[in-house]
């Protein structure tokens, strides 16, 4: 089930970013670490702010397992995905056992249709080059506009 994220869910997405950061197998970045460097903290300082709208996925129990989420920032921004100001950049996790089930298109989804409803013209993304995430993002219509070391941003047109 995907249902919308309310600022009581800033501790999950946290949580979301860390699992994002740690998506390769073995990897195993500390909370504190991931969480102190600038670009990832910019993804959940201060959620739910006027313009973030996130969706999370919850399990047969009513667990989070999964969150997606934009996010609208400045070109100042230490941020992996900018294009442009009023493009929200999307951010999303999924817990390692929920993977390749279909949690992360679902939430990709839910997340694009509610962009396109508050009125968004595109949605940008950032993914490390080897994500097998890179996959569902193209399978969804995201298009590589740019990469910067080993990561590509990524835009998808809502219209």
């Amino acid at each position: 089930m995907i249902r919308p994220a309310i600022p009581a869910d800033g501790s999950f997405l946290a949580d979301m970013v860390v699992e994002a950061a740690n998506w390769r197998a073995g990897s195993t970045r500390p909370r504190p670490t991931v969480l102190s460097d600038p670009v990832y903290r910019n993804y959940i300082a201060g959620w739910q702010r006027p313009a973030d709208h996130g969706v999370v996925a919850v399990d047969h129990d009513g667990r989070a397992v999964g969150a997606a989420w934009y996010r609208l920032f400045s070109p100042e921004a230490s941020v992996h995905g900018f294009v442009a100001s009023g493009v929200p950049e999307l951010i999303i996790g999924v817990r390692p056992l929920w993977r390749s089930q279909g949690v992360g298109r679902s939430l990709l989804r839910a997340l694009t249709d509610g962009a396109r409803a508050n009125g968004y013209a595109r949605l940008t993304l950032s993914v490390e080059r080897d994500n097998f995430a890179g996959a569902l993002y193209r399978s969804e219509g995201f298009a590589v506009v740019g990469s910067r070391g080993d990561r590509e941003t990524m835009v998808r047109s809502l219209r």
